[in-house]
Order: C-alpha cells, then structure tokens, then sequence
C-alpha cells in the first residue's frame, strides 16, 4: 500500500483510471425507461418506469457477486419483470433488451466526462478504464467516440477478474507501465472503486455526483476522499504533485 491517507492524493501521479457506468456514462433516460421501451415493442406496453426502475435496484441489490455474464444479466431481467408481464424476458425479449444497451442512444455521457479527459490529456496524465462489464463495454464505448480517449481499457471479462479484485487493478498499472501508488482510479463505488483500488496499491477517489455538475467550476469535496465532479479533478492532481 502506498502511504497515502484517505482524502489525500500523494505525489507522483502519472496516471489517471475511470470508473465507467456511473462514472463515465449513465443509460438514458433510465434503465426503466429503456426496459419499458422494449417490453412495449414486444407487445407488453404501458409498464411502469418506476416500478421497473424500483425493481431492477432491488434485483441488482440482491445479485452483490455479479459476474456480468450473459446468463446473470437474464436473471437479473426476470427478477424485475416477476410478476409484470405472464412471460419470462428469458423466454422472450432478453436478447432484443440486451441488444439494446449495444446502442449509444441509450447512454448518456456525462458533460463532466470530455472536458476533463481532455485537460487531464493535455497536462500528460495517463488515461486507462477500469470496469466491471462485459462483452459490450469495447463497442459502446467506440460507438460513444470515448475508446480513443484511453491507453488502455481493461474489462472484467476479459481480466477474469471484477473489481473490487486487486488482480483487475494490478493489471491496469501493469499495462500503463507505472507503479499502481502513481495510479488514482475514479469511481462511484466506494467499495469496489475505492476500497479495490487501495488494497491493490494504487490512490482512489469517490465520485459522489450532484444531480447536475456545476459547470466547469470545480466543486467542493463532498467527503475527505470524494469529489462532486470531475470538473475538480484536473486541479486537484495538479495541486497534489506540487
């Protein structure tokens, strides 16, 4: 572990990792919009998107060891439309669902996202994803024009490993080819952003995102070791290797 504290950055950082869902992008307008989109095309409309969007946070709560494999992805779907419609996801619409979250259309990029991976580019930091997804992650993120943005991409289905894991982060650091105490990772998961990334060596910082980040004004810290958005994050890297 490197020596620095909760809430405080220590010197040198040469590399910066990204959480992506929540961090990076987020689907849009909902998942309870978009399942309720596709459970209408395949002839069961009018479902509830906050039921289902209360349904899935329930299911996803109660799956705290997903894999992202296909067949966890299907039950999780069957678990949040138990009892809505008279047949499974699984045995229907699963694949046309699952498909769907293929199309940039239901994603969402932050507007914090571009400007700050293009400050942190320009002052020389090095750019990596570290993610827990599965085989869409690549695509999407090159049909969102964000894969160009990063050295390296490194996906729990291709690692073998899911954050919270060491192994996922270790191997980021490896690839950048700097020590994992030079390397911060971002995200919103206190623990398999934060805690993972600090117990394979590497700093960490918790993105707790306001309902809408406030412009290109670098917010207040929301906690020691957590920032609003990443607007702030530029000037607190740079802050930290003075």
């Amino acid at each position: 572990m490197n020596g620095a504290k909760p809430g405080k950055l220590s010197p040198p950082i040469r590399a910066v990792s990204f959480d992506v869902g929540g961090t990076l992008i987020e689907p849009w307008p909902s998942v309870g919009d978009i399942y309720a989109q596709v459970a209408a095309e395949q002839g069961w409309p009018g479902l509830s998107v906050e039921t289902l969007n209360r349904r899935f946070a329930a299911a996803w709560k109660a799956h705290p060891n997903f894999q992202h494999q296909r067949a966890q992805w299907s039950a999780l779907v069957d678990a949040t439309f138990r009892g809505l419609i008279a047949t499974a996801p699984s045995r229907s619409f699963f694949s046309a669902l699952y498909e769907r979250f293929e199309d940039p259309g239901s994603w969402r990029i932050y507007e914090d996202v571009v400007p700050a991976l293009e400050g942190l580019k320009a002052r020389g930091f090095r750019l990596a994803v570290i993610s827990n997804w599965d085989e869409r992650l690549r695509p999407l993120l090159g049909r969102l024009r964000l894969e160009n943005r990063f050295e390296q991409i490194v996906v729990s289905c291709e690692s073998g490993h899911c954050k919270p894991s060491p192994f996922i982060f270790k191997d980021a650091a490896a690839r950048l080819d700097v020590p994992p105490a030079a390397l911060v990772h971002i995200g919103d998961s206190r623990e398999h952003d934060v805690e993972g990334a600090r117990g394979a060596g590497l700093q960490a910082l918790q993105l707790v995102r306001a309902r809408e980040p406030r412009g290109r004004v670098a917010s207040a810290p929301a906690g020691r070791d957590q920032i609003e958005s990443l607007f702030a994050l530029e000037d607190m890297l740079l802050t930290s290797n003075d």
